[in-house]
């Protein structure tokens, strides 16, 4: 038997033991044991709600989830679904849960506001079911690309918003873009990338100059300036040239798509061959 059982027992066989020609004792009785009660629990809310029992080194730490536990209101089934990138840990620390825990005083939709007010979650559903089940859904948002600025490196997602819990060195195949603004552009970018595949697989990084325009970085050094207005169409026509001509690979330094009807190039510096005959004899014999 245990401590609740001991306890439920010895409850009842005092009830026994009142009169029960004095109704008014036995009112009396629950009236106060009643009273009780709910001073009791009032007091454990208190103290848990303000993390008077929570803090490192406390020996009352696990009171409050033992005693939740022990009446049916401890965090003892936690169900998580949604999660790629980030820990159980993090999010249950988010929302101040512990497994085990007490549940006492927990509000679903005040843990649903935490969670969605954290920069890797775009939405969540947090659903209590009575007495000690916690069933928990997120939505991640995705690593699109890594975004420089000011020295250091932000994951971002399609919409640009910072993810800073992620670590951009594990996620080095993203694209990386730099420049002001470039966060929030950067989608329409990989959008017009998308319809030329051969020329985007190229494409290690891209900066954005001035809030207006791209800058391009191939994986051969090869930088490609594209206009401000119709930038799709320069790519077709880069994709077109590199298709037909291998323009990409002809040992050039950079292309400039930027006027209309024109394109730009500047071709790599020839490296000379070496020459050095210092020690180079040439004997004939006759």
């Amino acid at each position: 038997m245990n401590t609740l059982d001991r306890f439920r027992h010895r409850f009842f066989m005092l009830l026994r033991r009142l009169p029960r020609g004095e109704p008014s004792r036995r009112s009396r009785f629950f009236a106060r044991s009643g009273a009780v009660a709910l001073l009791f629990g009032a007091l454990v809310h208190g103290l848990v709600i303000g993390g008077h029992l929570d803090y490192d080194g406390s020996p009352w730490r696990k009171l409050p989830g033992k005693l939740a536990s022990s009446l049916g209101f401890a965090a003892d089934d936690i169900r998580i679904t949604g999660l790629v990138h980030q820990e159980p840990e993090t999010l249950l620390s988010a929302i101040g849960v512990q497994p085990g825990g007490s549940l006492v005083g927990f509000d679903a939709s005040r843990a649903r506001s935490l969670l969605e007010n954290l920069d890797w979650v775009a939405a969540a559903r947090v659903m209590r079911k009575y007495p000690n089940r916690l069933d928990i859904v997120v939505t991640e948002r995705r690593p699109f690309a890594i975004w420089q600025r000011d020295g250091a490196h932000y994951v971002i997602d399609q919409t640009g918003t910072a993810m800073s819990t992620l670590d951009p060195r594990r996620l080095s195949s993203l694209l990386l873009i730099t420049g002001e603004g470039a966060h929030r552009a950067v989608a329409d970018l990989v959008s017009e990338l998308d319809t030329v595949p051969k020329v985007k697989a190229r494409v290690t990084a891209a900066a954005r100059v001035g809030q207006r325009r791209w800058t391009l970085y191939m994986d051969n050094g090869v930088t490609v300036a594209l206009p401000e207005i119709d930038s799709a169409k320069a790519l077709r026509t880069l994709a077109d040239l590199d298709r037909s001509q291998g323009l990409l690979g002809k040992g050039i330094k950079s292309l400039d798509l930027r006027f209309p009807g024109e394109l730009v190039v500047d071709l790599a510096e020839p490296v000379a061959p070496e020459k050095d005959i210092k020690n180079f004899k040439v004997s004939q014999k006759q």
